[in-house]
């Protein structure tokens, strides 16, 4: 494909939304548009991208603005030569898009590493956001979790990131096991590895793991903003299933958001918006109507 051009493997029917290209500080930056009214920034994770979004926005959109956005190296967007796809450039890169769209009145939609870089993103846009919907994700460090512990270190280590440019493990391994309620087919799991379809291209998806633990201080300075977001109104929709994140996480975001609803997805997967997408769309739709 060319920068600005949707590639042919792109099937029209599951992902049926024009896709649309900006520069962004020497990247080409994919996302989609969608629909009209209160807006929604949709953030995705590791290893996926706006995809993972498309049911709950192909149900929302006609309700919502909802907009999906793929970092540098994820989904069909292209980073400059010497990115390095760390977090902290993520959140650089999203705050631009953020000015670039001049967006405003903004409900943040956050999953995976989707929660640190975009509430980032919110400490440095405070304005521009007006609500939180938080869904299997973090915002502080992650040292003292021995999951996250063994995760970063051997899933972000020499071998560990080998496996992942050579045989795109991240997306074989964890698109399957994030998924509880419903299997991914064929055709979807074709669209998570096209995306990473050479092993420079998984580059993106295998510098992150490691960024877990060696991004503390970043997260440590999220973690310290976190009270001068305390008053958004929140949602926090769980999977209880996920492997990944638990009741300690749903726990401490209810802590830390006097102003929340949690919607439980129960057996949901990480993955919650694509594994249980009319109850995740659902939930942000009877949320926002009681926001009115």
């Amino acid at each position: 494909m060319t920068k600005t051009e949707r590639p042919a493997w792109v099937d029209d029917e599951l992902f049926p939304f024009q896709s649309r290209f900006v520069t962004i500080d020497g990247h080409t930056i994919h996302y989609v548009d969608e629909g009209s009214g209160p807006t929604l920034l949709f953030l995705h994770g590791n290893p996926t991208w706006s995809f993972v979004y498309r049911d709950v926005i192909r149900t929302l959109r006609d309700e919502f603005r909802c907009i999906a956005v793929d970092y540098p190296g994820f989904g069909l967007s292209s980073a400059r030569p010497d990115y390095r796809y760390l977090p902290e450039e993520h959140i650089q890169v999203v705050t631009s898009f953020v000015d670039a769209l001049a967006l405003s009145e903004v409900t943040l939609v956050a999953h995976d590493w989707g929660g640190p870089i975009g509430l980032a993103t919110v400490g440095q846009r405070p304005a521009v956001f007006e609500r939180l919907v938080l869904t299997n994700t973090w915002g502080w460090p992650m040292n003292g979790d021995p999951k996250a512990h063994i995760a970063s270190h051997v899933m972000g280590g020499p071998v560990g990131r080998l496996l992942i440019r050579q045989l795109n493990l991240f997306v074989n391994a964890t698109i399957p096991i994030g998924h509880r309620l419903r299997k991914p087919t064929a055709e979807e799991m074709g669209h998570y590895r096209k995306a990473l379809a050479t092993p420079d291209r998984r580059e993106a998806t295998a510098v992150l793991p490691r960024r877990i633990t060696a991004s503390r201080a970043l997260l440590a300075d999220i973690e310290a903003n976190l009270p001068t977001l305390a008053s958004l109104p929140t949602l926090i929709i769980w999977g209880n299933a996920d492997v990944v994140f638990g009741d300690n996480e749903r726990r401490r975001w209810e802590q830390l958001f006097s102003d929340h609803h949690t919607v439980i997805v129960d057996g949901g997967g990480h993955f919650v918006q694509s594994d249980a997408p009319e109850k995740f769309a659902a939930a942000i739709r009877d949320w926002r109507s009681k926001q009115l």
